[in-house]
């Protein structure tokens, strides 16, 4: 399911050449957005219970994180978009501005998230809760959508001219901050369903500080498979996802306990191998949207 979060995060590079640090706090505002929308209870908060059912709680979420990533868009990266190191910048301070606000709002506390649904199968001789299949078929199936968007619609063809070449697609005609804005919005609804997925079957809690292990993760994810390959960062995230289990397995075996917490350390020592053998991870463009 990183591989989720990580696909948004190389999509709006793959078309802007943005560097968008706020993708972890979009992923955090759709796990509170869901939470909000299905909590039973709010203890110790001025809060009436909503109790949506999880499927309209994820739609909306999604909706109101698109809309709040055109919005940071506008204000905060528009504006700066022709400075790498501006938009790091800026994109840093928003994902603060995020995190601090949520901590007043809703203190930093752990609040438990509905899951979508109970109950467990094995799979192979492994329990997997039908929360994670539900999840697992909604992310192949958003892949699948997007691939279909990018390389079917008008829109997406657009955004791969866009990738290719900026400056013919503008002296085509091409209103490119506009198409960037609608990337955004692509990018954001993803993080928000990636933070309802991730949150609802794996986690089970949303958390002021939630958005950063999933944010350096995605981010490692995006690197080795190649900055703005969206081939790349499907690869990646399996690469790194059998890495880590590979490694948790192994140490389970010799007797070593809490090898788990050990999973960013593992991802990121497979980005750095696989760096100094191809600085530019294994799919390294600009952007890889082809047929």
């Amino acid at each position: 399911m990183l591989a989720l979060l990580a696909l948004g995060f190389t999509l709006i590079y793959g078309v802007a050449e943005v560097v968008n640090m706020t993708h972890g706090a979009l992923y955090m505002v759709g796990a509170y957005t869901y939470w909000i929308l299905t909590a039973k209870e709010f203890p110790g908060l001025p809060l009436e219970p909503i109790q949506l059912h999880p499927g309209l709680a994820l739609i909306l979420a999604v909706v109101l994180t698109a809309i709040l990533g055109v919005i940071v868009y506008k204000l905060t990266i528009s504006p700066v978009i022709e400075d790498l190191i501006a938009v790091l910048v800026v994109t840093v301070g928003v994902v603060i501005v995020i995190q601090e606000t949520l901590i007043i709002e809703f203190s930093a506390k752990r609040w438990p998230v509905v899951p979508f649904t109970r109950g467990l199968t094995t799979i192979f001789g492994v329990k997997v809760t039908h929360s994670e299949l539900l999840a697992f078929a909604t992310s192949l199936c958003i892949f699948s959508v997007l691939w279909i968007f990018i390389n079917k619609s008008k829109i997406g063809s657009t955004m791969r001219a866009v990738a290719q070449d900026r400056e013919v697609a503008m002296l085509m005609g091409v209103n490119t901050d506009r198409l960037y804005m609608f990337t955004m919005a692509i990018s954001a609804s993803i993080a928000a369903i990636a933070g309802v997925l991730i949150t609802a079957s794996r986690s089970g809690f949303a958390y002021p500080h939630m958005w950063d292990t999933p944010l350096y993760m995605s981010f490692a994810i995006v690197i080795l498979g190649g900055l703005g390959s969206i081939k790349g960062t499907i690869i990646g995230a399996f690469i790194v996802g059998f890495a880590e289990n590979a490694f948790i397995f192994i140490m389970a075996g010799l007797g070593v306990s809490g090898a788990e917490f050990l999973r960013g350390v593992i991802a990121m020592a497979v980005m750095v191998t696989v760096l100094l053998l191809r600085p530019k991870g294994l799919f390294g463009k600009r952007v890889e949207m082809e047929e």
